[in-house]
Order: C-alpha cells, then sequence, then structure tokens
C-alpha cells in the first residue's frame, strides 16, 4: 500500500440503506464527508422508507456482506469504523467476527427501531448482540431506549442513565444519549463517569439523530481527538444539525457550512 493511501483519513460503515438519506449509510456517509473522512460502507439491509414511515425491509445475503467488508479492506486503512442496522442475528456474528480478525475499533450504534417505531431487527438481536458484539465494540451508543433494551433496565433519571451505562461499559466504553431526557449524554470511560452537556431542541429533526451521532464520534476519533472531546464535539455536531435539518431529519454537512 503506497505512503499516500496510508496517509488518506477514510472510514467504513456498515449499516443498512434509507434511500431518503437521512438515516443509515448515506447518513453516515454524509457526517463522514462533513469531518474531511473517505467514507466506504457496506450494506447489510435495505429498506422503503422516508423520515415518516417505513413500509419494507429486506436484509443482504450475508456472503455478500462478508465480500463487501473483505473487499474494503482489502485496500482501505482503515482503524475505526461504525455499525448501524445489523438487522438479524447471523449478520451481527458475522460482523463481530470480521472486526475481531482486522482489528477494528467500532463505534457501534445498537439501531432496533426506527424513528417511525418500525422494528429494524430480529426477535434474538438483543441476545446475539450482547454475546458478540458488546466484547468487540469499542464504544456503543445506545439511546434511552435502546439502552434500557439491551440492560434490561428501566431509565427514568439521569442516576439511571450512570448506572445503566456503567453496566453496558464492560468491556467496552459506552455513552448513552439523552435526547429523550433533559439532553445531556452519559459517558462512562475507564471507571470514570462524564456528563456532556446537551441541550433539547424544539424541533422535529430527529430522523437519524443516531446514525448521525454515532458517526460523529467516529470521524473524531479518526481525527485524534480522545474519547471524552470526540463525545462532545459530536453533541455538538449533532445539536447543529438538527437545528439546520429539513423534513425531520437533521442535516449532516452543517460542518461545511459558513455562519
Amino acid at each position: 500500500m503506497s505512503t499516500e493511501k496510508m496517509n488518506k483519513k477514510c472510514s467504513m460503515t456498515i449499516a443498512g440503506l434509507d434511500p431518503s438519506g437521512g438515516a443509515g449509510i448515506i447518513a453516515d456517509c454524509k457526517t463522514f464527508h462533513a469531518h474531511g473522512i473517505y467514507a466506504t460502507c457496506v450494506v447489510t439491509a435495505i429498506t422503503a422508507q422516508n423520515p415518516y414511515s417505513v413500509s419494507n425491509i429486506g436484509k443482504v445475503d450475508l456472503q455478500l456482506i462478508e465480500d463487501e467488508i473483505d473487499q474494503i479492506m482489502d485496500v482501505y486503512p482503515i482503524e475505526f469504523m461504525k455499525t448501524g442496522v445489523l438487522y438479524s442475528g447471523d449478520i451481527i456474528k458475522l460482523v463481530s467476527k470480521k472486526i475481531k480478525e482486522y482489528q477494528l475499533k467500532a463505534v457501534v450504534d445498537p439501531v432496533m427501531i426506527s424513528e417511525s417505531g418500525k422494528n429494524l431487527t430480529g426477535d434474538s438481536y438483543v441476545t446475539t448482540f450482547k454475546k458478540y458484539l458488546m466484547k468487540n465494540a469499542y464504544i456503543i451508543t445506545p439511546n434511552i431506549h435502546e439502552a434500557e433494551n439491551i440492560s434490561n433496565k428501566k431509565i427514568e433519571t439521569e442516576e439511571d442513565m450512570i448506572n445503566v451505562a456503567e453496566k453496558l461499559s464492560n468491556p467496552n466504553n459506552t455513552v448513552i444519549t439523552g435526547g429523550h431526557m433533559q439532553g445531556n449524554d452519559i459517558l462512562y470511560t475507564n471507571g470514570e463517569v462524564h456528563k456532556i452537556k446537551g441541550e433539547l431542541i424544539k424541533s422535529n429533526n430527529t430522523h437519524g439523530t443516531g446514525c448521525t451521532y454515532s458517526s460523529a464520534i467516529t470521524s473524531q476519533l479518526i481525527n485524534n481527538h480522545d474519547l471524552l472531546e470526540s463525545c462532545k464535539l459530536s453533541n455538538q455536531f449533532i445539536r447543529n444539525s438538527i437545528i439546520n435539518g429539513f423534513n425531520n431529519t437533521p442535516y449532516q454537512f452543517w460542518n461545511s457550512i459558513k455562519f
């Protein structure tokens, strides 16, 4: 591999396709590009959706997903990458295996339900996720509802967020986003709790916020920020993306706009 290629910043998203572009791999790619990161993508599922509804979803063949990953890793010097919708237990197992095989640092967004309420995973998702993917993740980025499902604990206060983040952080790092509460994110890393100050914004531009946030964290890590600073900068990024959004989606290119 040439020195020029080694010096390029690039990443990979392994996720589903939202053809309307507000969530999934398109949102991930836009976020990477806004941070100066070359984007590659592995499609795990194809949906028929827009910001208001999901009418259909189908998973990609398992061998094809593996071939997608191998073809990308054969060329691009990827260290940090992210996952989104993995849809089924067999895809989770495959992706976990490839993360370990290529020694990737994975930012894992445990997407389960679309903003419109559509279940985007199979019945065994949580069990398989906890058994395989969590232990190979660098950081997981659940919202409150996803954190409740994974931990089987109810979250009603920020103290609950802290307790669940601590529970989920073994053996990885965990940040629980606070968009469904006071707006503050809770990061648990290296045995320490960090409250990342945020604010609730009166906006409907929330379709794809989880995808955008986890892609922003991935991008900041690639840009050599530590984990805490990456989460802080991503909190700011998603806030401005929501403010500048439209059609119920964040605007992932806000970082390139001159205010």
